[in-house]
């Protein structure tokens, strides 16, 4: 057995005990892992922040994709065609998913693909249901359906201030929609092309976000 506590070594020409070397080797071996304990303290730190980070960028996206494609999506107004209750370059927030369970209703304003070009987006409001006639003539529209057989003359003093001109009568399909512009002098809608398919419905104008100042839930007018 070597017993180094009482040994001794001679070095450039002085005794020096090898207590000394040991208790210095010692504490760079401590100082050594501890540098190594805090290069591995920070590694783990920047991994688990790193995760930290990927876990919220997908939890977030897991939120958001199914969220913007299938529930809300947002819309900016183009156009004067429905003034003056929505303004060119307000942004809308398109509620997209309750018509999986209800029906769209008169007076609901909607976002839907052109007809004539599927690739454009159009803003207008609901104004003739599925099964109705809808007969414009001297200004006035008027409903035929099973409640209204002698027809019901719309009540559009909430939020139309113009009469609409126009001579025609149409019977709508099961599937289809009458929709107008609300500004009815400066609007392309069923009066030009014809009724509005409901596949190409996307959803109804739900929330107007900007301006803040006219910000605002929409809600469908009752026609009495």
């Amino acid at each position: 057995m070597l017993f180094l506590k009482n040994s001794i070594i001679k070095l450039n020409g002085k005794i020096v005990s090898n207590i000394h070397y040991i208790n210095k080797f010692m504490e760079e071996n401590l100082k050594e892992q501890q540098n190594n304990k805090e290069e591995t303290g920070i590694l783990k730190g920047i991994g688990i922040f790193i995760w930290e980070i990927t876990k919220i960028v997908i939890i977030s996206l897991a939120i958001i994709i199914p969220v913007r494609y299938f529930l809300i999506q947002p819309f900016f107004v183009r156009g004067a065609s429905m003034e003056p209750n929505f303004y060119d370059g307000e942004y809308l927030i398109v509620d997209e998913f309750s018509y999986h369970f209800n029906e769209p209703r008169r007076g609901d304003v909607v976002i839907f693909k052109y007809p004539k070009d599927p690739s454009q987006y159009y803003i207008k409001r609901i104004i003739g249901l599925p099964g109705e006639t809808v007969k414009i003539k001297d200004g006035q529209i008027i409903i035929y359906n099973s409640q209204n057989p002698q027809g019901m003359i719309l009540n559009e003093k909430t939020y139309e201030p113009q009469k609409t001109f126009a001579d025609l009568s149409i019977t709508l399909k099961e599937d289809e929609y009458f929709v107008l512009g609300d500004n009815r002098s400066a609007s392309s809608d069923s009066r030009r092309w014809g009724p509005l398919p409901e596949d190409h419905i996307i959803g109804r104008a739900w929330i107007r976000a900007w301006p803040f100042g006219r910000m605002d839930i929409l809600k469908t007018p009752e026609y009495l």
